[in-house]
């Protein structure tokens, strides 16, 4: 839906796995979209290249996901949706992955919720991130207690 949201539109995946999003925001896309997908594990984005790399709007890249978007920023490429499913983007360079957003842009990152696999000290990395995105006074935002925990926020300006 929130890809659909977005018509004509770059959106951008921090975290492609074995393409279980990826697949969800293709669908959603229209066929003037496209969408960068990045992960730096080869084995994982050889399985989501292997069932989705025949979609033109998709370039799968494996790089580690900050100097990825270090290069997109000097790019000046901007997003229209950025979805962080990976620390860097979430946890790490969060202010990059955001200066990414163009106006309007939604950012969107799931796993929010406590879940029984976290670490001791993953809740207040949950928390950080979560305080410092309702601070910014440039993006409105919402936390959503729904599935792994949602959070979407949109740049205002």
């Amino acid at each position: 839906m929130l890809a659909a949201s977005r018509p004509k539109s770059r959106l951008l995946e921090l975290g492609t796995g074995t393409g279980l999003a990826t697949a969800w925001l293709l669908d959603g896309m229209d066929q003037d979209s496209t969408l960068t997908t990045v992960d730096n594990d080869v084995a994982a984005v050889a399985i989501a290249r292997e069932h989705l790399g025949g979609d033109a709007r998709a370039t799968f890249i494996v790089a580690d996901g900050a100097i990825c978007m270090e290069q997109l920023f000097a790019d000046r490429r901007r997003f229209g949706l950025i979805f962080a499913d990976a620390w860097p983007g979430k946890y790490t360079k969060l202010d990059l992955a955001l200066d990414l957003l163009e106006v309007g842009g939604i950012y969107v990152v799931d796993d929010m919720l406590p879940q029984p696999n976290w670490p001791d000290d993953h809740p207040p990395k949950v928390e950080q991130l979560t305080n410092t995105l309702l601070s910014r006074p440039d993006f409105h935002v919402i936390p959503m207690a729904w599935s792994s925990g949602i959070l979407i926020a949109t740049k205002a300006h």
